[in-house]
């Protein structure tokens, strides 16, 4: 029997209800998620999609964040302000407005970001041939410092999808990342300058690597690569640059995120981590999270723990074009917070597992050589070590079984 359109809210309000498994607004808060403007906002068109929902301004995106229990906001500068006001008397007007929704709402402003790919002035980049472009590119930048600094945050993101080319040769590759530095050197300067002036600390500067899109070559497509750039010499403040990886941009070009991660942490380098899921070499389909990698997602959460990373988790993914207007607040983001808490806890229950416990330390110990041999005999080390080797599939069963629920005792009747 078909459903009248008056009644399927209440359907969808209650057949999640009835899914369980959600935290309340004070257990959410606890956690450092954040919730950018521009997936709350998302109207699901894209290149071949017409819109499917209403527009949501920060307003009422703020507000329903807080009485969801995500105590964080984010946003582009343009998402919030028209690119023609940046600058002026209406930027001071709006950003007024966005302070004032996020103390009466609860929530904080936890990073912020400059759009520098979507206008027309970068279709050849921020790091443009034209000087011009190249000083706008630096207003913009330091324009976002005031704002991110007038709304308390601490971060600021910078994602040079732009930068890139379509044809071969149009670009010189080693000029053009020299002049993007020189973008990111003017943020750093300004930054310190009004972090003094206003006695609050500097942002934490963090780039965002995607291999593809929108150009069709990028030169900075990996997480890696922001790393070697990080390093080049070509930051006059390399100390306060490091990176926001994305789960989704590292899967979609075959690579493992969790590797990635380990990576920016042995560089210490760790600072920000957008959270959402898709599929490996597929485009930027940015799924929430847990709905296509829970075991992944599980792996990831465990290394980050172990860390003691403590930076923020920012749900950058886009509500489906089947999601309702309604759906984004009531569906969407709560249940992907609530993935998200639970994968986090059960990350937990790996870190104490017995099993996985004895199991690591067997490995980390190793086998027992015999005495008096050749430390450079490969084949008695071999032996010593052969039977334990098998622990690392052991491992991942166990993995597997607590996310499932099988160990602590779920199982399932065979008829």
């Amino acid at each position: 029997m078909s459903i009248p359109e008056n009644q399927q809210q209440a359907l969808v309000a209650r057949l999640t209800q009835a899914c369980g498994g959600s935290y309340s607004p004070e257990t959410r808060r606890k956690f450092y998620i954040s919730g950018p403007q521009w997936a709350a906002a998302y109207q699901g068109q894209a290149l071949f999609h017409a819109p499917t929902r209403e527009p949501v301004g920060f307003e009422d995106v703020i507000r329903h964040y807080g009485e969801l229990g995500i105590g964080h906001w984010t946003t582009h500068d343009t998402d919030v302000i028209p690119t023609e006001a940046l600058g002026r008397d209406q930027q001071a007007e709006i950003v007024g407005r966005i302070g004032k929704a996020l103390a009466e709402n609860g929530v904080r402003c936890s990073m912020v970001t400059t759009e520098t790919f979507y206008h027309a002035v970068w279709a050849a980049s921020p790091a443009a041939e034209s000087p011009e472009v190249r000083e706008y590119a630096k207003f913009r930048v330091k324009n976002t410092v005031d704002i991110g600094h007038e709304l308390g945050a601490g971060f600021a993101v910078y994602w040079p999808g732009s930068l890139g080319y379509y044809v071969q040769g149009a670009i010189e590759e080693t000029e053009t990342l020299g002049w993007y530095a020189e973008a990111l050197n003017a943020a750093c300067d300004h930054d310190r300058t009004v972090a003094a002036a206003k006695g609050r600390a500097t942002l934490k500067h963090c780039l965002e690597a995607k291999p593809f899109e929108p150009q069709a070559e990028i030169l900075l497509p990996t997480s890696d690569a922001m790393l070697s750039f990080i390093a080049s010499g070509l930051l006059t403040h390399p100390e306060m640059v490091g990176l926001n990886p994305e789960y989704l941009h590292e899967l979609m070009w075959g690579a493992a995120p969790r590797a990635a991660l380990a990576r920016a942490l042995v560089a210490g380098k760790l600072f920000h981590f957008d959270i959402n899921d898709g599929y490996r070499l597929k485009h930027d389909v940015d799924i929430a999270v847990g709905l296509v990698n829970p075991l992944d997602w599980l792996n990831v959460l465990v290394l980050l723990r172990s860390h003691g990373y403590n930076g923020p988790f920012n749900l950058d993914y886009k509500p489906p074009r089947t999601t309702s207007n309604f759906g984004v607040f009531a569906v969407s983001f709560p249940t992907a917070v609530d993935r998200f808490i639970t994968l986090w806890e059960m990350a937990g229950e790996v870190q104490d597992d017995p099993i996985v416990k004895e199991a690591t330390a067997a490995l980390k110990a190793g086998g027992t050589v015999a005495a008096g041999a050749d430390p450079r005999d490969a084949a008695a080390i071999t032996r010593a070590n052969r039977e334990l080797l098998t622990l690392h599939e052991l491992i991942a069963h166990r993995l597997v079984q607590i996310l499932l629920g099988v160990h602590r005792g779920r199982t399932y009747s065979i008829g």
